[in-house]
């Protein structure tokens, strides 16, 4: 099973992703989130993939993170929601977005979602509400919450920058940590701090 791919943006397209990895290109569905995310055709560029095999055919899903990645999971381990329904909630709806609608019971929110009706916005809430209250926390992630921010501030306090310096960045990226791994996390602050 393909669970991450490194490589260069082939092709970059609303509906799909192509992805060249030394010479072969890997065709990724991904949600409209991800894809905004992504750079530009031939710049490099990393992905979490979701291998999905049928009788007929293997398909993989691409995601920018990995919480992007199980939440596709959780949706495609609800009755009904197959991984294109899925990807439309994903594509509709940011990850924090989602957790916080299921959370909170936003059936109608969910239910803005082409694809997703009232009943299907329903079941989703009472399948997954009970483990995403277990497993996200609704506030904002603090560095205190958050392990990647932990390691980068930790990183970056050993590599000498003033902790002013380090305090600010961190409180500037919180929001997006959920969505961006530790090295872009890390990279984004060597970037800003050499100016």
């Amino acid at each position: 099973m393909i669970g991450y791919l490194k490589g260069e943006i082939a092709l970059r397209s609303a509906e799909v992703v192509i992805l060249d990895v030394q010479g072969v290109g890997y065709e990724l569905r991904c949600p409209l989130t991800t894809i905004e995310r992504l750079p530009n055709e031939g710049e490099p560029c990393s992905v979490f993939v979701k291998t999905h095999v049928r009788e007929d055919q293997i398909t993989l899903f691409g995601f920018s993170s990995l919480k992007q990645r199980k939440l596709f999971e959780y949706l495609t381990s609800v009755s009904g929601v197959g991984p294109r329904l899925a990807l439309a909630c994903l594509s509709g709806m940011d990850e924090d977005e989602l957790v916080r609608a299921v959370i909170q019971g936003e059936a109608k929110r969910l239910s803005t979602v082409p694809g997703i009706g009232k009943r299907t916005a329903e079941r989703i809430i009472l399948d997954l509400r009970p483990k995403f209250e277990k497993s996200y926390a609704l506030s904002e992630s603090s560095p205190d919450t958050n392990p990647i921010l932990e390691d980068l501030k930790s990183a970056l306090m050993n590599l000498n920058y003033p902790q002013k310096q380090v305090d600010e960045y961190i409180g500037e990226v919180t929001s997006q940590a959920a969505s961006m791994s530790f090295d872009e996390l890390l990279r984004g602050a060597i970037t800003r701090f050499a100016f």
